[in-house]
């Protein structure tokens, strides 16, 4: 127990210490300004190429989902979960070496050169992430916490990022078991991630692109709308368009679904006039239902 004690209070240390050097260490190479560089210039292409003309710039609830990027990305960490997350991770590699796996790998990758193990690690990460998401759509009890992510009414690249904590917890712990086991580094991680994070922000940006034949890989603005339509048709009752990264996935297991522009439809989810509208009142709704 001890031994636990001390990675939970050297992980708080460590976070603590890593965030203040990200944030007083502006460089392109960090998270932080990664996440900020990216958010700008997004915002530039929703304010200078629109897709909704008649969409404030400043749309509803901006400053929420804004709040929820930084909240999600760095104090969420901060507040308990890397250290938490370094407990369980120690729990579990020692389970592998009771079990005659060492140092936490099944399958060994390292050989493979850095630009196809990015190319594996992000394919594998958004499959993963693509069934979890279909996951929060059909189990009743996940769905009260997916909710938050579609309490959006006005879409813009900032509402990638508004989802409830427990997403986080739940993304995390499931895809960690396959891409820890096959040897992937905390660099395949980054960059996999960052890739991730600027197609998310495309996905919800207010913007038009046309993709052409890359629409049946890569998911896109006209695509993920339709994810957050208020009513699904009803053939399609748990959702639509579950892809992250990749649309691909979609269109394979017949979820793909885009009957005309969405530009205009309603966002949200049944009843969702009656879900809360600060950040407090949407973390405690969950665990109140």
């Amino acid at each position: 127990m001890p031994h636990y004690l001390e990675i939970f209070t050297r992980s708080f240390r460590n976070y603590w210490q890593y965030l203040t050097h990200e944030i007083t260490h502006p460089s392109w190479g960090n998270y932080f300004y990664l996440l900020i560089g990216i958010s700008f210039i997004f915002w530039l292409l929703e304010i200078f190429f629109p897709w909704r003309k008649n969409q404030p710039i400043i749309r509803q609830d901006f400053f929420l989902d804004a709040f929820y990027m930084f909240f999600n990305f760095f104090l969420f960490s901060l507040v308990g979960y890397y250290a938490i997350s370094n407990v369980f991770t120690e729990l579990f590699n020692t389970f592998l070496l009771s079990i005659g796996i060492k140092n936490g790998i099944a399958i060994e990758i390292n050989q493979l050169p850095f630009w196809l193990k990015i190319i594996f690690a992000f394919i594998l990460k958004d499959f993963i992430h693509w069934n979890i998401h279909r996951l929060l759509h059909r189990n009743k009890l996940l769905w009260q916490f997916h909710k938050v992510h579609h309490s959006v009414k006005q879409m813009g690249f900032a509402a990638h990022l508004r989802f409830h904590w427990m997403e986080n917890v739940i993304y995390k712990t499931i895809q960690y078991v396959p891409l820890a086991m096959l040897g992937f580094g905390i660099n395949e991680f980054i960059v996999a991630n960052m890739i991730a994070l600027a197609i998310g922000h495309f996905n919800h940006a207010n913007i038009y692109l046309p993709l052409g034949p890359l629409k049946y890989i890569f998911n896109n603005p006209q695509m993920h709308i339709w994810h957050h339509a208020k009513k699904y048709p009803e053939q399609y009752k748990y959702g639509i368009n579950f892809g992250l990264s990749l649309s691909i996935w979609d269109y394979l297991f017949k979820t793909n679904y885009i009957p005309e522009s969405g530009k205009d439809i309603e966002l949200g989810f049944p009843d969702d006039e009656h879900f809360p509208k600060k950040f407090l009142s949407q973390e405690i709704y969950p665990f109140k239902k």
